[in-house]
């Protein structure tokens, strides 16, 4: 399918009308909320398995009305249509982005050029989630390590501490992406060669973090009196011979138009599946299947992807908000700020259009938050009261995973509490204890954090960068800035054994004399 041609969110006349409009119609909530009744309703709506109030925002009906009209002048339905249909919508690799047949039934209806896709990913799922059942039922196993960087790491670390209210008692999960060895030799202390299984997560099989620690690993393995490296360490990568060169005889592939942030639902999730099981781990997919359902089918006002990225777009070019802070009140969920900045900042992060040239307006924000009540003792001073105004996201969870039913309460108290606070603030004549207030935020609420909601949020998050992309006129899949500094570290590596500086800018020759004078 040829991509369709499109304006780019500047070149459109709604773009303009949202300049006029944000100009000469400044947003306060509390009147906004006093002159209509029906704001909340308005503002708010449900997806498949979340609910979103948007009505804290500072958006009218005439602003929204002008940022869906942006979304069908920049044609973001079709450029959708395209990427469920298969092009390649990752215009500098010339490779699709079809993450969702990763979650897409045996018998969903696709496209023929994608159903032979279909049959090798539910080939894959099958095979891996057996070998995860496997896993789950060996007692031998108490310990599952998995080894991977970026989207490797950050999707199935944060989801199996995510569902962890739905793990396999009885088997700890330990993941290790930083070069640092310290990471790796604090998980080798806690387990033992013949009761761990280690997952190295590498697409290329020769990611220079992973693999460097995939060696130390299996090297202790070895002196630790490990015999059967093949039944040890299993390799979740399209390189199978590399893998088998290193020892690895079960690898599990995924195929070449699956970009490491969207791998979660392919056989890098391979730990959450022993985690959770099988059947679990189908429930997430279908969650997040139904999200995808939503986002193509879902009309662009009732379309809760379309809509979050519009409000991405009004505060990062309007409002030139240059960060969103994440505040998911569920310390299942402390993961997911570190998972979004990659999906966002790694996808966002442009400054050039699809040609190439330079763009004349902002991107991707910084995307940031922990857990909350957490934050709330750590940076919400700022957010409050700060020189700043800085768009809040809120995730909480109806229903808690344990039984003390006063704790959650208060959980959630605190949530509703902090949101309203940021948008009503507080007069005083003392100016240290005066809070404006009109600081907006976006508030999401899952009935339960299960299988099936933790896919559905992941995906909703997806197409929400996606349709930011689109309207920023970026390519949202590729990420040539995490190269340069690998290709420039692996010139420095050796001169910090051999000293030689030829050819480097005084401040990295600087610092590369002194330590090696400091390690002389």
């Amino acid at each position: 399918m040829v991509l369709p041609v499109r304006l780019r969110c500047d070149q459109t006349p709604a773009w303009r009308g949202l300049q006029a409009h944000f100009n000469s119609a400044r947003v306060n909530l509390r009147d906004a909320f006093g002159a209509d009744a029906q704001r909340f309703t308005r503002f708010s709506q449900a997806a498949p398995h979340v609910f979103a109030d948007l009505s804290k925002n500072l958006i009218d009906p005439a602003g929204e009305a002008l940022l869906l009209a942006l979304a069908q002048q920049c044609d973001v339905a079709g450029h959708r249509d395209a990427m469920f249909a298969g092009a390649s919508v990752n215009t500098t690799e010339q490779r699709a982005a079809m993450h969702f047949l990763l979650r897409a039934p045996a018998d969903a209806v696709v496209p023929a050029a994608q159903q032979a896709e279909l049959q090798a990913v539910h080939a894959t799922l099958d095979a891996f989630l057996a070998f995860a059942e496997q896993v789950r039922a060996d007692d031998a196993i108490t310990d599952v390590v998995n080894i991977g960087i970026g989207g490797s790491d950050l999707g199935p670390h944060m989801a199996v501490r995510a569902l962890e209210a739905f793990a396999l008692p009885g088997k700890r999960f330990h993941f290790v992406s930083n070069l640092d060895a310290e990471e790796l030799l604090a998980v080798l202390r806690k387990v033992q060669p013949a009761h761990t299984l280690f997952l190295v997560a590498s697409k290329s099989f020769t990611t220079l973090e992973t693999m460097g620690n995939a060696r130390v690993a299996k090297a202790w393995f070895e002196a630790g009196g490990g015999r059967n490296v093949a039944r040890h360490f299993v390799g979740l990568t399209s390189q199978p011979a590399l893998a088998q060169a290193f020892g690895i005889h079960t690898t599990f592939d995924f195929a070449d138009w699956v970009g490491g942030r969207y791998s979660l639902w392919s056989a890098i999730g391979l730990s959450l599946a022993v985690a959770i099981g099988a059947s679990a781990f189908r429930d997430m997919l279908a969650g997040a299947h139904a999200m995808d359902r939503h986002f193509r089918e879902a009309p662009l006002a009732q379309n809760l992807p379309v809509r979050l990225a519009l409000l991405d777009v009004w505060y990062r070019n309007f409002h030139q908000c240059g960060s969103r802070s994440m505040a998911p009140y569920s310390s299942s969920l402390r993961r997911l700020p570190a998972y979004l900045q990659q999906l966002e900042m790694e996808s966002n992060g442009k400054g050039v259009a699809l040609d190439g040239t330079p763009l004349a307006y902002a991107t991707s924000p910084v995307v940031w938050g922990q857990a909350g009540t957490n934050g709330q003792h750590a940076y919400f001073q700022m957010l409050h009261q700060g020189s700043d105004v800085v768009p809040v996201e809120f995730i909480a969870v109806r229903e808690a995973s344990h039984a003390l039913p006063e704790h959650h309460r208060q959980l959630l108290a605190n949530a509703l509490a902090q949101a309203q606070a940021l948008m009503m603030g507080h007069a005083s004549e003392d100016g240290h204890r005066h809070f404006s207030g009109n600081r907006p935020s976006t508030f999401l609420l899952l009935d339960a954090l299960t299988p099936a909601s933790l896919g559905a949020l992941l995906a909703l998050y997806e197409h929400r960068v996606f349709v930011a992309g689109s309207l920023w006129g970026i390519n949202s899949f590729d990420q040539f800035g995490v190269e340069l500094g690998k290709q420039l570290a692996n010139d420095i590596a050796p001169r910090l054994h051999n000293g030689d500086v030829r050819g480097l800018d005084g401040s990295t020759a600087g610092l590369l004399r002194h330590l090696k004078a400091k390690t002389s």
